[in-house]
């Protein structure tokens, strides 16, 4: 099921985006009478029994209540609990493009790289994202799995990985290059206002099988930049989930982004980087199409 936050007439509310792709079903629509105050309680509350019912009504819905285009589609979840949780240089060709930039020798042997990235707000499908031209010019696009944890776990083994997972959705991982490559620690390149995107919606984990093979691609102004495959992953899922988890407690709702494959703005030769008016479009096989404009 492809879960998603919604705004109606002012209000938000949560449901499900319908197979048909245009139509919306609400909780209530789908089985669910109980009302939650967002995403990550409905991640953190909603039963198994409850979410096996709604998958039913949701493979049977012909209508919704409601049509996309009477509602404003947001970020699936809009403040997360805690920083977002990144893994940095997890594709190989990623890695080969941007060595010279990171000074990164080869990798093969040395532990994987975990960054967090802070938004106090998940900026969502169809927003305009703010670039800061005059802190820095250089920024760029970072097309992502984005995993959505759905019950708490510490030292999690490889194998039960996918047991703590709720669900996947489309992540943009915006970057300012300069600030990036001048403060090293990658935090405050990566945290400027807006600069998490996701969308549009968390597609549930029973919808995927497992472990993840999905296409994944990033476009500029309709120009294909990025384009890979999850099986490229170097750290792949179990593994993420198990070294984080260990001894750092994983909460429903905390979100990881996985890494970003070859062709990001800074590895062109001259760079080509973002700038007002571009538009990016970040599509995941199964899960969704994310786009936006720079502002």
């Amino acid at each position: 099921m492809h879960w998603i936050t919604y705004e109606y007439k002012g209000t938000q509310h949560l449901g499900a985006l319908l197979p048909n792709g245009t139509e919306i079903a609400s909780l209530s629509d789908l089985g669910i009478e109980r009302s939650f105050h967002n995403m990550i309680d409905f991640i953190s509350s909603v039963t198994e029994e409850e979410l096996q019912r709604a998958e039913q009504l949701w493979k049977k819905a012909t209508s919704g209540s409601l049509s996309l285009e009477e509602v404003r589609l947001l970020a699936p979840i809009s403040r997360p609990i805690h920083d977002i949780l990144c893994v940095g240089i997890n594709y190989r060709a990623h890695q080969e493009e941007t060595e010279d930039f990171f000074r990164l020798q080869d990798k093969k042997d040395e532990q994987h790289i975990y960054f967090s990235k802070r938004a106090c707000r998940i900026s969502g499908p169809g927003e305009e994202i703010a670039s800061y031209p005059e802190l820095d010019p250089c920024m760029d696009y970072e097309a992502e799995l984005a995993v959505i944890i759905g019950k708490e776990g510490r030292n999690i083994p490889p194998e039960q990985a996918e047991d703590y997972i709720f669900g996947y959705s489309v992540f943009n991982d915006i970057t300012s290059r300069a600030i990036q490559k001048k403060h090293i620690q990658w935090l405050r390149g990566k945290s400027l206002d807006g600069y998490a995107v996701m969308g549009p919606a968390i597609v549930h984990k029973s919808q995927l099988p497992f472990p993840l093979e999905l296409d994944l691609s990033c476009y500029v102004n309709g120009e294909l930049r990025q384009q890979s495959n999850t099986r490229l992953l170097i750290a792949d899922l179990p593994t993420i989930i198990s070294e984080l988890s260990q001894c750092m407690t994983l909460e429903p709702g905390d979100i990881i982004a996985t890494g970003t494959p070859a062709g990001v703005g800074m590895s062109f030769d001259p760079p080509r980087f973002l700038k007002s008016g571009d538009e990016v479009l970040c599509k995941i096989e199964s899960v969704g199409q994310l786009h936006n404009r720079i502002k």
